[in-house]
């Protein structure tokens, strides 16, 4: 065909297509309303075995479940990971942190029935579950300190959210409570400080300023549009950001639908709500007064500019804000102004400037009955509406959504393989019967996590090794270990990577909670900042071997050995860290300057810890980076090593083995 004719056919059906969607539908036929992930939960038979083998392997209903499905592919799981390939898997599930080798010997020691619940209750406890588990909400909401775009201006107090989530995490807080206190804290409470910060995730998308007027409508949208989008892919795991320009092409979320979350988001706006006493604010408006004048008639002054004037004075503007004294305080927040209230409407193509039909805030129509009404819309706290109705327990996404991403993290795969796409375009559940007995068991145990973990973690299905003698078998019917005939092993994330070099090599620095850190990096990328002042290097190098989620999640600069290893960009919801394979990587650990700090540190650890034998060094750094003994054959392999290489060398290769790396 022609490429001509090709390209006006193109048109032509895009055409069609945006005339068809912007036909208002309220109806939802039966065939909308059949997809799987829409429809109530189901309450599942747990399956019985005749066999006694089967009935000692079903530990819990979990494995009855995931045996049953095995059985039908006839598959067979895997025999059960040694004790000391456990406690490692464990330790980094549950913590991001290697073992030491103190706690792999108590645990070895240990031949109770119970060893295995005392050391999962124990992790559990560890103030390091919340900044492990944290960390995975925070690249879910894509946190960030920073705006992003060109100026990627500093959010000074964001630091506080992450310090909420790791708190929550750590209490066990019921996931019910944690969403409406993020969605609705403000509104719950405005003198509660856990409250007014929890709610601060209204303000976490990525954020455009325009240099002289930050206030235009354009801007406004694009909050809005941040705010409404985060509630489909993270909390509902639906697509709901495809309906912002025409119906959804491939579920039944209508255009409609996706203005009436956006009305729920009316209201809200910027606050940073000022913790410093009224002296000490005082003092900072007589500082601030003059820099601010200047900066407010500069601003007048810029309307009637022509562009090569502009140029100049918002060079000028930017020298006038850097000027003002550092700021305050705060809890970075949102607030509901009805004053301020943005008029909601359908936008074709999502331009905020070609407005459609006024719309108020209602929940998804394809999980109510027709002719369910939108709600006033001035109707008082209206994100706390929307979070009532996304937490019902008879809502039939929330619980399966969030229930899938803890299995996605400890199996490296998600009963739903798109965790963040439950609709049509998304994969189907492996195993629908166990996805919907977890969530109706989270529901019942009241939305609480740790409850959760234990279940999982006490499955033989979790405690499978990754070897098995019927591995060929396997593969030829399950290549990728959909059905879990065996462990899947994954590699380290980027901050455990560097959380276990610093804890391996005695350095890390366990200091919870408070402003985020920024290490060195090179001067080359400071230079590309818009502006290089924004990056200020922590004075205590202490503070530079502070675990990786305690760093500044700065949206332009994103440390080399982060990125490497895949970090999210921070720009968009992250539900899973991809796990990539380059040469960049292995650059990164054999030259860059992290690992070979570390290696060195390592080196002086063996020294002191395991005297000047070879031998014992060798055994020692294998429990410290292996989890283990060393074999014969790595002992030999080593010790040979030894006589030719300096004990430095040793260990920049110790932390550069797979079996350092990947978690079995």
């Amino acid at each position: 065909m022609p490429r001509n004719l090709f390209s006006c056919l193109f048109f032509i059906a895009a055409a069609l297509v945006a005339a068809e969607s912007s036909i208002p539908n309220e109806h939802y036929t039966p065939a909308e309303r059949k997809h799987w992930s829409f429809h109530p939960r189901t309450q599942p038979e747990i399956p019985q075995f005749a066999t006694a083998s089967d009935r000692a392997w079903t530990k819990n209903p979990i494995d009855a479940f995931i045996l049953a499905v095995l059985q039908k592919s006839d598959l067979a799981p895997a025999p059960k990971a040694d004790s000391a390939t456990l406690i490692r898997r464990l330790t980094f599930d549950l913590t991001g942190l290697p073992p030491t080798p103190a706690e792999i010997s108590a645990f070895l020691s240990d031949k109770s029935s119970g060893a295995n619940a005392k050391l999962i209750d124990r992790l559990l406890a560890s103030p390091q579950y919340g900044e492990k588990w944290g960390q995975h909400w925070l690249d879910l909401v894509r946190f960030s300190e920073t705006d992003g775009f060109e100026y990627d201006t500093h959010r000074h107090d964001a630091w506080r959210y992450r310090d909420y989530v790791i708190r929550s995490f750590n209490r066990d807080k019921s996931y019910a409570e944690f969403l409406k206190e993020q969605l609705a804290g403000d509104e719950i409470s405005k003198i509660d400080e856990e409250m007014r910060i929890a709610s601060g995730f209204n303000r976490l998308g990525p954020l455009r300023k325009n240099a002289g007027n930050q206030e235009v409508a354009s801007s406004r949208n694009e909050q809005l549009t941040e705010m409404t989008n985060i509630v489909g892919s993270a909390l509902l795991g639906v697509t709901l950001g495809c309906a912002r320009c025409h119906d959804h092409k491939f579920d039944p979320i209508r255009q409609k639908d996706y203005y009436r979350i956006q009305a729920y988001f009316a209201e809200a706006q910027p606050e940073d709500v000022p913790l410093a006493g009224p002296d000490e604010q005082a003092a900072w408006k007589a500082k601030a007064a003059p820099v601010e004048k200047q900066i407010a008639d500069l601003k007048k002054a810029m309307k009637h500019l022509d562009d090569a004037q502009k140029t100049a004075a918002e060079k000028q503007l930017e020298d006038l804000q850097d000027s003002l004294p550092e700021p305050l305080p705060t809890l970075f927040s949102v607030n509901d102004d009805p004053a301020k209230r943005s008029a909601i409407h359908v936008l074709a193509r999502g331009d905020y400037q070609n407005k459609g039909d006024a719309v108020a805030p209602r929940p998804l129509g394809v999980l109510l009955s027709e002719g369910i009404p939108e709600l006033p819309p001035d109707v008082p706290n209206p994100r706390k509406q929307l979070v009532d109705w996304i937490v019902d327990p008879q809502n039939p996404l929330t619980a399966r959504v969030i229930v899938n991403r803890i299995w996605t993290h400890h199996f490296g795969r998600g009963i739903v393989a798109t965790p963040n796409d439950f609709g049509r375009m998304g994969t189907k559940p492996t195993h629908p019967e166990l996805l919907d007995y977890l969530a109706n068991e989270f529901v019942a145990n009241g939305f609480h996590f740790k409850a959760l973990h234990k279940q999982i973690l006490m499955s033989n299905t979790y405690q499978q090794a990754y070897k098995t003698p019927l591995w060929s078998a396997g593969q030829s019917k399950d290549p990728n270990n959909k059905l879990l005939w065996h462990f899947q092993r994954r590699r380290l994330d980027a901050e455990e990577i560097r959380d276990a070099e610093l804890a391996i090599a005695g350095r890390l620095n366990l200091k919870g909670g408070g402003p985020s850190v920024m290490v060195p990096v090179d001067d080359e990328l400071i230079h590309l900042l818009y502006k290089p002042s924004q990056w200020q290097v922590n004075k205590n190098p202490e503070d530079h071997d502070r675990r990786s989620i305690y760093l500044i999640a700065k949206r332009n600069l994103r440390l080399p050995m982060m990125e490497v290893f895949d970090s999210p960009d921070m720009q968009t919801s992250c539900p899973r860290r991809e796990s990539s394979t380059h040469a960049p990587q292995a650059l990164e650990l054999m030259n860059g300057s992290l690992s070979n700090e570390m290696a060195r540190k390592l080196a002086e650890r063996l020294t002191k810890e395991a005297g000047r034998s070879p031998s014992k060094q060798v055994d020692l750094a294998y429990r410290l980076v292996a989890g283990r003994s060393p074999n014969e054959q790595e002992k030999l392999v080593a010790l040979g090593f030894l006589e030719k290489q300096p004990l430095a060398e040793f260990a920049l290769a110790m932390l550069n083995l797979n079996a350092f790396l990947y978690v079995e």
